[in-house]
């Protein structure tokens, strides 16, 4: 037993030079606006500005499974939309998520929404919204679930949506930024989305 000593004195730099940082911890917890959890829940609810509505229209369709033939009108061509099921990115993908969504629960309803102040941290032209959203199997029955979300949407020059970011619970989503596992899961999710894309969108 006593030979192994040395070895453990050789690997304990190489271990201790491998643990994050009190910075990357924090990194590595905070979601999309670059807070904890805890801290963009407390963020403030703002009015609705003028050029924020067509947006605000469209993202309560989607998440009332209800949106209309115009509703994705609100993207760029290239858009990203990342949740913790999947990746999609230009509008056709994004709408096979929530067509998707819709096939799945007949009704859904938005019994909180907040349009929340921006921190420091948040670059101009970005929407955050605090909301929960209740989904129904069952249209006449209870709610089979209520899921609250953190939605970071960040518009480009003419108000239409670039990246559209939904954490569950405010909660960060894995990317390949997170490692091997977190690369691993954001290509599960790119799948995913494309398999939604080719055997619903296209209905």
């Amino acid at each position: 037993m006593s030979s192994l000593f040395p070895l453990r004195n050789i690997a304990r730099p190489f271990i201790a030079s491998s643990l994050p940082s009190p910075s990357q911890l924090r990194i590595m917890s905070t979601n999309a606006v670059g807070l904890k959890p805890e801290e963009s829940k407390a963020l403030k609810e703002r009015p609705i500005q003028g050029h924020e509505q067509p947006i605000i229209t469209a993202i309560k369709e989607m998440y009332t499974c209800s949106p209309k033939d115009n509703t994705f009108d609100i993207y760029t061509g290239d858009a990203v939309f990342h949740d913790p099921v999947g990746i999609a990115k230009g509008p056709n993908a994004i709408k096979a998520q929530f067509v998707g969504l819709a096939k799945i629960f007949p009704r859904a309803e938005i019994p909180s929404f907040r349009i929340l102040e921006n921190p420091p941290s948040v670059a101009p032209r970005t929407i955050l919204i605090d909301q929960d959203v209740s989904y129904y199997r069952n249209p006449k029955s209870s709610p089979t679930k209520t899921l609250n979300s953190l939605l970071t949407i960040t518009l480009d020059d003419s108000n239409k949506i670039r990246t559209h970011t939904e954490e569950w619970n405010h909660r960060k989503n894995t990317s390949k930024d997170d490692g091997f596992l977190g690369m691993l899961n954001e290509e599960r999710k790119k799948m995913t989305a494309n398999l939604t894309e080719i055997f619903v969108g296209k209905n």
